[in-house]
């Protein structure tokens, strides 16, 4: 059943009330027009709750905008959803395009920090975030008493000679709820084995990210990357006003996991409203890794919580340590995620007892 307004309907006390559904919730595709944005195709989604977001078709079904109630959740760069056609993919040039948003995916061949693997210059983070999507589908079905709306479309990374990957994206959400899903199908169509690196650079920005947000994470260690954020490792999980000229501050965290093996991490303000944030939750089967980006900066004020497939080293690092993970031939890799909401003191609450619960495991 919807939860609209203070209260449950059912299907029928809502198809009584509306023409059509859309009046409450549901998908729109839209296209972008202005400047270098030009052509980039979106659909944006309405839950009917006060959740909304933005899926960039034409940036490999990524999440760019996404608020709760006008509050926005998401952190946007500088460069805003650039159409893909300006794609920089050697050294830093990803940066030139980087949308952020409140998911940017990562991968599929290569992530992290530019390097030459095996003679072949990689830049930073891959390209499947800049690749369009194909057979593009929006649908919406009644399932019992619940409605439910999705786009769903393919992105393949191909190069002759080389790998032949395609990911299969399913963005799904539910009428009434602060939810949705990301449901990702990752399947070798070539015929050797292919590195597979894929990280979700999840971003929140103001007003999430303010002074006193907290991280909130089943986090066993912390381990700094860099020598700024050693300095201020016992403080990974607290944010500060925006400072000038501060670096950033990465860190790879060992996640505990629930009796389930799914595990999770919540970024929320607490002094908005008693609690205001975003959690996102997943099987730690599917991604075993889990990296904190904090960028604590005027102007670049950002936290990324970043579930990964793989620990965030360049490939060829991974490779020489023996820690590149490979997708076989045909084979298939499924990863979900789950994002939502978080509003008030009693789902601040719930999520430290959660938390809490978690690490006692």
């Amino acid at each position: 059943m919807a939860r609209l307004f203070g209260r449950l309907y059912s299907r029928a006390e809502l198809v009584r009330r509306v023409g059509d559904i859309s009046q409450l919730g549901g998908t729109r595709l839209v296209e972008l027009l202005d400047g270098n944005q030009r052509g980039v195709r979106a659909v944006d989604f309405a839950t009917g709750s006060g959740l909304t977001f933005s899926v960039l078709l034409d940036r490999g079904m990524d999440i760019y905008n996404a608020a709760h109630c006008g509050r926005s959740l998401a952190w946007h760069a500088m460069p805003g959803a650039v159409h893909p056609a300006f794609f920089e993919p050697e050294g830093l040039g990803f940066l030139r395009t980087f949308e952020g948003g409140l998911l940017c995916t990562c991968g599929l061949t290569y992530a992290g920090a530019p390097c030459t693997d095996e003679g072949e210059p990689l830049g930073l983070h891959g390209r499947i975030s800049h690749i369009p999507a194909r057979s593009v589908c929006l649908d919406a079905a009644w399932e019992g008493d619940d409605y439910v709306f999705l786009a769903k479309g393919a992105m393949r990374e191909a190069r002759v000679f080389g790998p032949n990957i395609v990911l299969t994206r399913t963005v799904r959400a539910r009428l009434g709820e602060s939810r949705f899903f990301v449901e990702d199908r990752i399947v070798n169509e070539g015929f050797e084995p292919q590195p597979l690196m894929v990280l979700y650079h999840i971003n929140a920005g103001f007003p999430v990210v303010d002074k006193g947000t907290e991280l909130i994470a089943p986090s066993r260690e912390a381990a700094p990357v860099t020598d700024y954020a050693a300095k201020i490792a016992d403080r990974w999980h607290q944010m500060d006003a925006p400072t000038p000229g501060v670096p950033e501050a990465c860190y790879r965290h060992r996640l505990a996991a629930e009796r389930d093996g799914t595990t999770f991490v919540a970024l929320v303000n607490p002094k908005l409203d008693g609690g205001f944030g975003y959690y996102v939750q997943w099987d730690r089967r599917q991604l075993p890794h889990f990296t904190e980006w904090k960028m604590m900066g005027e102007g670049m004020y950002v936290v990324g919580t970043e579930p990964c497939l793989m620990p965030l080293y360049p490939r060829s690092e991974l490779r020489k340590k023996g820690k590149l993970p490979f997708i076989q031939p045909g084979e298939e890799r499924l990863i979900q995620l789950e994002i939502g909401v978080v509003a008030g003191p009693a789902a601040l609450r719930a999520l430290r007892r959660r938390c809490l619960h978690a690490l006692r495991r």
